[in-house]
């Protein structure tokens, strides 16, 4: 049997304790950040790899893995699945114009029906929302959009098909030798 120091976070996780939600923001340390940045480049590693890395003992990690996960900072540990492995290799962005006063939570309801839709937000500018979506090549976007602009609320849509992926990476992930927390 292994010893829960040795295990990874991603192992031990219970669904209780990934459905906690964010509480506001959580003050981060050095050492919080590179234990985020080592799970976030491997959340199968155990407390004592992210302990080597970071400079201390497996529970030290544990524990401030837990406290982590406790504030709401490490929201859960997932696959992350290429989506061309399942066949969906061509991305859109897709701005939507809606009537009137349509509320956001009601723009959220109608597009989370679309599994296409991997995210969808509110944008300042002329467009009331702008969506993320993929498919399997144009004629699927093509489909999808006809079916978003069908919408009541929907007045009409602007569309830009993905070429390349230029930057794809969490948020806060030191890159080319900038450090994005001065």
């Amino acid at each position: 049997m292994k010893r829960q120091s040795v295990q990874s976070p991603a192992r031990r996780s219970s669904r209780a304790s990934l459905a906690r939600r964010y509480t506001g923001p959580v003050e981060l340390d050095r050492l919080d950040r590179d234990i985020i940045a080592a799970l976030v480049d491997d959340a199968r590693a155990t407390y004592a790899e992210i302990g080597h890395q970071v400079g201390l003992s497996a529970s030290a990690v544990k524990r401030r893995v837990d406290r982590l996960l406790d504030s709401g900072a490490i929201t859960g540990f997932s696959a992350i699945v290429s989506p061309q492995a399942l066949g969906w290799t061509t991305e859109a962005y897709v701005e939507l114009f809606c009537q009137g006063k349509t509320k956001p939570s009601d723009i959220a309801l109608a597009v989370a029906k679309f599994p296409e839709v991997v995210g969808a937000a509110t944008i300042t500018g002329e467009a009331d929302a702008l969506l993320h979506i993929r498919a399997t090549d144009v004629r699927h976007v093509e489909r999808v959009i006809e079916r978003i602009a069908a919408q009541s609320f929907v007045v009409r849509t602007k569309s830009s098909i993905v070429l390349s992926r230029l930057v794809d990476a969490p948020p806060g992930v030191v890159r080319n030798g900038s450090d994005t927390t001065s």
